[in-house]
């Protein structure tokens, strides 16, 4: 049952509303803030990652804009919903922090207006597994604390667009 689930998530729902798992793996303080800081993954080098360690990507079909990850998308691939404000640490640039408005309500934090999102395939922090994945209509990818998009396999931290 529990992989029908996820198929059918994985192949796009017609809900509005992202599944309970986002709220399970965002991260929120206790006042109110969402934390955005960096740590080295395997074979990307300093990627951006949430308050838990885990992994946040970008959605190529994003186009550097908005969030279009919405439904069944966002319940494989959550958006990183802003909790009071965002808190950059960790050598994150403040600057390049912001939020846009998720169509399910809500705001998502952005960085170099790129929605973040995490991954459900992610086993626990420091894992990628979404690294390259082409998944729920496009490609996903992190991104560093410079902002810039690492479009490499785990091979290297090098190779990026946008």
């Amino acid at each position: 049952m529990a992989a029908t689930a996820f198929l059918a998530a994985a192949c796009g729902s017609s809900s509005s509303t992202t599944s309970a798992t986002t709220s399970s793996i965002t991260s929120a303080t206790a006042g109110g803030t969402t934390l955005v800081t960096a740590r080295p993954v395997t074979g990307l080098g300093t990627v951006l990652v949430n308050g838990e360690g885990r992994t946040l990507y970008i959605f190529e079909p994003d186009k550097h804009a908005k969030v279009t990850c919405v439904g069944g998308c966002a319940g494989v691939w959550p958006p990183l919903m802003l909790a009071g404000k965002a808190e950059p640490s960790g050598g994150v640039n403040a600057a390049l922090v912001a939020s846009d408005p998720d169509p399910a309500g809500g705001r998502v934090v952005t960085y170099n207006g790129w929605p973040l999102y995490l991954y459900t395939g992610d086993s626990q922090a420091g894992t990628a597994s979404g690294q390259a994945l082409n998944s729920s209509g496009g490609l996903w990818y992190v991104i560093t604390p410079a902002g810039k998009v690492v479009t490499t396999k785990k091979e290297s931290s090098g190779g990026s667009i946008y």
